[in-house]
């Protein structure tokens, strides 16, 4: 009765050692080629800070109507804004912060 349970400890505990190295394999192989999830957010979360900064210091773009959201450095600005000029410029600065891969502008313009 010992033999079997012994056995079946053993093949139990071979195939949790293989298992964690595949796993730990893995791993080292996906940190090594890509950021995890916590780091990605916050970079997006820092992004989207410095874009906000950069927009409340330029007196051409209001602050409060312009919404800031990145997700994997694809930053998206929304909101209303009752100019092209205003639109185009809270593009032309969302540009330049570093980090930004892409901007997606879908502020609309509409007048008062």
């Amino acid at each position: 009765m010992k033999q079997p349970v012994t056995r079946i400890l053993v093949a139990s505990l071979l195939a949790l050692a293989t298992a964690s190295s595949v796993y730990a394999a893995d791993k080292m192989h996906t940190e090594k080629t890509d950021k995890s999830a916590a780091a990605q957010y916050v970079d997006d979360a820092s992004i989207t800070a410095n874009i906000k900064a950069k927009h409340a210091e330029d007196k051409s773009v209001r602050v409060t109507a312009i919404g800031v959201e990145t997700k994997n450095g694809v930053v998206q600005l929304s909101g209303f804004t009752p100019s092209n000029t205003e639109k185009a410029r809270a593009e032309e600065i969302a540009k330049t912060v570093p980090g930004v891969k892409s901007v997606k502008n879908d502020i609309i313009v509409r007048a008062n």
